[in-house]
Formats: structure tokens, C-alpha cells, sequence
């Protein structure tokens, strides 16, 4: 029979354990070590998690934390432009119904000062002769 190399993607046993003989008594694992507390991933790093993985609620609350932070700063990227973009068009189209009436306004208001004007000058000029003729006031 020859040795053959499984594919890459197939597991491979790495470790031979043996079982105690029958009837002695079971030898029991040592206890796992407490995890270490998990460093801060670099986001190109991180690994998705297996439904089946169990986090501690400050693990849970660490990876919540960051998939917020990440969620916010994508919208942060275009919620800028796109709040700039809605002002604008919000500010422009109140400008173009204002418009109209702002036009209105501003020549009641100058035909106002300058028949105003026009008045306190022939008031101050009553006794003189105009230098224009009657015909020429249009």
C-alpha cells in the first residue's frame, strides 16, 4: 500500500492519543487555562464567528461595540454629502419661490424712495426754475 498526501482542504490527524488500558482509572484532562483578554483587531483582520461560538457578555459587548463603530463611519462617509446635498436643494428651491415676491417688494420699495426723493426735491426747489422742462419727467 503506498502513502498518498491527502488534499490541503482535508483535516489530517496530527496527534495520536492512546486510551488507558480497561479498568484503569479515567485520567482527567487538565483544566483549560482562562482565556487571555481579547486585544483589539484590526478590522482587515477579524474572522466572522461561528454561530455555535460562545463569547462572554464583554466580548459580546467589545464586538458590538466595533461593528458599530465600523457601521458608523461608512454612513459618516456619505450621510455629509448627502445631508449637504438635500440643504441645497431645500435652500434653493425656497430662494426660487421667494424670488418673485422678493422682487415685488424691493420695487415698492424703491419706487417708494425715489418718489420720495423726488418730492423733497422739488419741495426744496419751489421758488426756481427747473432746468428741465415738464415734458422730459417721462
Amino acid at each position: 500500500m503506498t502513502q498518498r498526501t491527502p488534499p490541503r482542504f482535508v483535516p489530517t490527524l496530527t496527534t495520536v492519543l492512546e486510551l488507558p488500558p480497561e479498568g484503569a482509572p479515567a485520567v482527567e484532562a487538565p483544566a483549560p487555562s482562562p482565556a487571555p483578554a481579547p486585544a483589539v483587531i484590526e478590522p482587515s483582520h477579524a474572522v466572522a464567528l461561528t454561530p455555535q461560538a460562545k463569547l462572554s457578555e464583554t466580548d459580546a459587548f467589545r464586538l458590538e461595540e466595533q461593528l458599530l463603530h465600523r457601521v458608523l463611519q461608512r454612513v459618516d462617509l456619505s450621510l455629509e454629502e448627502r445631508v449637504s446635498d438635500a440643504v441645497s436643494a431645500a435652500v434653493q428651491q425656497h430662494l426660487d419661490r421667494m424670488i418673485p415676491g422678493l422682487r415685488a417688494e424691493i420695487e415698492a420699495v424703491l419706487r417708494a424712495l425715489v418718489s420720495e426723493a423726488l418730492a423733497r426735491e422739488l419741495s426744496d426747489n419751489t421758488g426756481s426754475t427747473p432746468a428741465f422742462g415738464p415734458q422730459s419727467l417721462g
